[in-house]
């Protein structure tokens, strides 16, 4: 998954278009190095699309506007091929965070659960 498509993908889970979006951007201010100048509407849509180079001093404004530190921005460890599992992704990146909190006895406990979901899902892909 490249950057441009990870900020797609949490503009869905965000529920916000891509023009909000680039409307949301500009508001900040960001200025690119080369041009000293606030990107535009176009330009950004363009990074939305994959279209043209992500400039790396967006990183920073992009974040801020997706509500997410910048390093998630680049990290591919919760990502989904389907329409149905996108809905769950923050769920499941919040629960890897709260793991750190979570005593051992509960993680067994989890793994435990976790096991059998995943069983019951194997035994009925087997029957199909």
């Amino acid at each position: 998954m490249e950057v441009w498509e990870k900020i797609n993908y949490l503009l869905e889970e965000k529920k916000m278009t891509k023009q909000e979006f680039a409307n949301k951007l500009i508001m900040l201010e960001p200025k690119l190095k080369r041009t000293s100048e606030i990107p535009s509407v176009q330009t950004i849509l363009g990074y939305l699309y994959g279209k043209r180079e992500l400039k790396v001093e967006l990183i920073p404004y992009i974040a801020e506007v997706l509500e997410v530190d910048e390093q998630e921005l680049f990290r591919f460890d919760i990502e989904y091929a389907s329409e149905y599992n996108i809905r769950y992704s923050k769920d499941a990146r919040e629960i890897l965070e709260l793991l750190y909190y979570t005593p051992k006895p509960m993680i067994e406990h989890i793994k435990t659960v976790l096991r059998k979901y995943k069983k019951t899902y194997e035994d009925g892909v087997k029957e199909i």
